[in-house]
């Protein structure tokens, strides 16, 4: 009997099983950090709009979403692993990658910030995100469901189809991505992450645009913060120790709102 899994098959749920696993793993860690926290438990209970319960649950539906497009996507695209992922050297595999990461920041600035500045889509739709005052990991894809949908699934299908990489790079590239995603909203400034050593966009860096004075700012995600520089959204800020332990992100004083 044949138990091979296809790559289409670990493209389409490995992204899941690793959201599930690395946001439990931050779950866990934030038990024990409260020193390296950027929000106390109390406030993350407290001023969240939205109940875990209910926030598993969007999750969950995004995720189903996901799923149904990964694999209508890799039907429509056809299957050409079989002959060529061996024989995609690992700089092709590097340069798809960038590509990627590229297209799919540019996709999610740009719809981003659209949904910040258009009243209805952002009451109506951009909002359930923002429930999350004090993000938290397994809340890195709770949104309202045609968000999801056009940000992150339509934003990852972009990405896969414009940088030509094949289901086997796609397992990689979306696992990875969503490892990304979930540190960016783990609410945690842990020592020795290297997200927070090569990325800029990081945890602290989102946690300004979830804060009331940085909702218009830091849209970019989930990589660089290109797309905010360029374009004036970028909101310079300071990752202080609280008194009684734990970081707070402010805003540079010198920053001014335009």
């Amino acid at each position: 009997m044949d138990l091979t899994i296809s790559d289409e098959l670990l493209g389409t749920f490995a992204p899941i099983v690793v959201y599930w696993i690395y946001s439990g793993i931050y779950v866990v860690l934030g038990l024990f950090s409260e020193n390296y926290r950027l929000h106390t438990k109390q406030e993350e209970d407290e001023k969240n709009l939205a109940s875990k319960g209910a926030v598993v649950k969007g999750v969950l539906l995004q995720q189903v979403v996901q799923a149904v497009v990964a694999t209508l996507l890799f039907a429509v695209t056809g299957n050409d692993s079989q002959d060529t992922n061996q024989n995609v050297s690992l700089l092709v595999s590097a340069r798809q990658f960038v590509i990627a990461m590229l297209v799919i920041d540019t996709w999610q600035y740009f719809m981003h910030r659209y949904m910040h500045h258009n009243k209805f889509l952002y009451k109506h739709i951009h909002s359930q995100h923002h429930r999350l005052i004090v993000p938290y990991s397994f809340g890195a894809l709770y949104n309202h469901p045609l968000e999801g949908l056009i940000l992150d699934t339509i934003g990852g299908a972009l990405s896969f189809l414009i940088s030509g990489m094949s289901p086997r790079i796609s397992i990689f590239f979306f696992s990875f991505a969503t490892i990304k995603t979930v540190d960016d909203h783990c609410g945690l400034w842990l020592p020795g992450n290297l997200f927070h050593i090569f990325f800029n966009n990081n945890s602290a860096y989102h946690d300004v645009h979830h804060q009331l004075f940085g909702n218009k700012y830091n849209y970019s995600q989930p990589f660089f913060v290109m797309w905010d520089k360029i374009l004036g959204t970028y909101m310079p800020y300071t990752l202080e120790k609280k008194v009684g332990g734990g970081f707070e992100t402010r805003p540079c004083k010198d920053h001014k709102d335009d």
